[in-house]
């Protein structure tokens, strides 16, 4: 396992009291919402050219020799869904590689 941290390890933990549904109150704590990066300030470590083949876990495995670190990938380019990112739909395209642990 890699030592690079997870997606959302600095993300501030958050809570508030919601009814229980018996008349009484719980607390339900949740992550806050997680700040993507601007890619444009995102440091280059590599750029790929997605072949048909290509699966995003796989690519992040390559590079950043963690496939759980495709969040990282996804991040450094803005995807919103990061399955549009690989496969035969994005074949050609260029995807950049950030440098890992930034």
């Amino acid at each position: 396992m890699s030592a690079m941290s997870g997606r959302y390890d600095s993300v501030p933990i958050a809570s508030t009291i919601v009814s229980d549904g018996t008349g009484g109150l719980r607390e339900v704590r949740y992550l806050r919402r997680r700040a993507l990066p601007d890619p444009r300030d995102v440091l280059t470590a590599a750029v790929h050219r997605v072949t048909a083949a290509d699966r995003l876990d796989l690519v992040s495995h390559r590079y950043l020799g963690d496939p759980t670190a495709w969040w990282r990938i996804a991040d450094a380019n803005g995807a919103v869904d990061p399955d549009e990112l690989t496969g035969p739909q994005a074949e050609g395209d260029l995807i950049v590689i950030p440098l890992p642990g930034v």
